[in-house]
C-alpha cells in the first residue's frame, strides 16, 4: 500500500509553497560564484540585521541548551509598549505565516469557507486547504483587493476573510478608511485577518490604526512580521494581535516553544532600533524610485507598490526570469498568482538595483 493514499484528499491536493530561489542553489546550477549573485526575490531587507538585534543574538548564544521562554514575555512586553496593547492580546509565531495558520486551524474546518483576493499571498489558500475548508477567491480590482467583491463573496458558511495590506505580491494599498468601512459590514461570525507584513514601509499617515481597532471589532486579527523591515527573515518571528478571547484560542493551537531563543532576543532588540528601521525605509523609498525610473526608461509598466518590492510587466516573464538567472540575478516570477507577464522584484541596495536594471535592459534589447 502507498501510505500517502491514506492522507485526506485535501492534503494530497496541496501544491507546496514555492519560495524564492536561494543563492546557493543558483550558484550550483549555473556554476556561478555566490558572491556575484544578486537576490531580489524574497522581499528581504538588503541592509541585513539591525546592530542591536545582532548583539542580542550573540548575547543569547550561551543559553541555547535551554528551552526558550514559551510565553515570550520580554518580546510581548516590548510589543505591548510599542503598540499600546495588552499582553493578553499578543500571540507570537514562527514568522507571521505561523499565526496565519493558527487562525485557520482555530476557526476553519471541512464544511466552512474563507475568502481571499485574487493575486493575494499564496499562504492564504494553503492554510485554508490544509484544514479542509473551502477557499473563495474574490476578483481583484487593478491587481488589489476589491472590498465590495470580498464582502459579496462571504457566504453563510464563511468564517474567515484574509486581507493583505499592503498586498503581496502586487504592493497595492487600501486606505484605513476603506478597511474600517469594510470591517463594519462584515458579520461578527466572520474573523477578518489583516496581514500587515509590510506596514513598516508605509509613511505614518498611510498606516491604519489597526491595533486600536481591536476595541471596536471583536472579530479582527492583525498579523505582523519581523522578516521584512526588521531584517530577521532567517530567524522566523512574527505575531498576531487580537481580542484576549481570540488570542487564547490561537495559543491553544500554537506549538510549544514555536519561537526560538535567538529570534525572541533579536526581535525584542530590533523593536527598539528606531535608527535601523528608519534607514531601512529610506533605502526602500530610494530604491523604489530607482527601479520605477529604470522601468520608465525601458518603457515598461509596473504596479505602483507600497511594499519593498515592485511587480514589473515584462511580457514573457518566464523566459526573462530564466535569462536573468543566467546573469546571476534572482527575481520572482508570479505566474502562480495569475500574473504571467510580471516579475516581482524586491528593492535592494543601489548597486543591486542597478545590476538588475542593466541585466533586464540587455535581455529585452536582444
Amino acid at each position: 500500500m502507498n501510505l500517502s493514499q491514506l492522507a485526506p484528499a485535501h492534503i494530497r491536493a496541496i501544491a507546496p509553497y514555492q519560495p524564492g530561489k536561494p543563492i546557493s542553489e543558483l550558484a550550483r546550477e549555473m556554476g556561478l560564484v555566490e558572491a556575484d549573485i544578486v537576490k531580489l526575490a524574497s522581499n528581504e531587507n538588503p541592509l541585513g540585521i539591525s546592530p542591536r538585534a545582532k548583539a542580542a543574538v550573540q548575547a543569547e548564544i550561551d543559553g541555547l541548551a535551554l528551552y526558550p521562554d514559551g510565553n515570550g514575555f520580554a518580546l510581548k512586553t516590548a510589543i505591548a509598549a510599542k503598540l499600546d496593547v495588552g499582553l493578553d492580546r499578543i500571540v507570537l509565531g514562527n514568522g507571521s505565516n505561523d499565526v496565519l495558520e493558527m487562525a485557520a486551524r482555530a476557526f476553519l474546518m471541512p464544511g466552512l469557507s474563507a475568502v481571499f483576493s485574487e493575486h493575494a499571498f499564496a499562504v492564504y489558500p494553503l492554510a485554508v486547504q490544509a484544514v479542509g475548508a473551502t477557499g473563495i477567491v474574490a476578483k481583484a480590482k487593478d491587481y488589489g483587493h476589491d472590498l465590495a467583491a470580498m464582502r459579496a463573496a462571504i457566504r453563510d458558511d464563511t468564517r474567515m476573510v484574509f486581507i493583505a495590506n499592503p498586498n503581496n505580491p502586487t504592493g497595492t494599498l487600501l486606505s484605513g478608511e476603506a478597511l474600517r468601512g469594510f470591517l463594519k459590514t462584515v458579520p461578527e461570525s466572520v474573523a477578518v485577518v489583516l496581514d500587515e507584513a509590510y506596514v513598516e514601509f508605509l509613511d505614518p499617515a498611510e498606516r491604519a490604526p489597526s491595533a486600536a481597532w481591536l476595541d471596536e471589532f471583536a472579530n479582527l486579527i492583525v498579523t505582523r512580521t519581523f522578516s521584512k523591515a526588521y531584517g530577521l527573515a532567517g530567524l522566523r518571528v512574527g505575531y498576531a494581535l487580537a481580542r484576549p478571547e481570540v488570542a487564547d484560542l490561537l495559543n491553544r493551537v500554537r506549538q510549544p516553544f514555536n519561537v526560538n531563543s535567538l529570534a525572541l532576543a533579536a526581535a525584542t532588540a530590533a523593536l527598539d532600533d528606531a535608527e535601523f528601521l528608519a534607514e531601512s525605509k529610506r533605502v526602500n523609498d530610494a530604491g523604489m524610485a530607482q527601479l520605477t525610473e529604470g522601468c520608465k526608461a525601458l518603457g515598461l509598466d509596473w504596479i505602483p507598490s507600497a511594499g519593498n518590492f515592485v511587480c514589473i510587466k515584462v511580457g514573457a516573464a518566464g523566459a526573462v526570469f530564466q535569462a536573468l538567472l543566467g546573469k546571476g540575478v534572482i527575481v520572482r516570477p508570479v505566474a502562480n498568482y495569475g500574473m504571467p507577464e510580471y516579475l516581482r522584484v524586491s528593492i535592494g541596495l543601489p548597486e543591486q538595483n542597478a545590476r538588475f536594471l542593466a541585466a533586464l535592459k540587455e535581455i529585452l534589447n536582444k
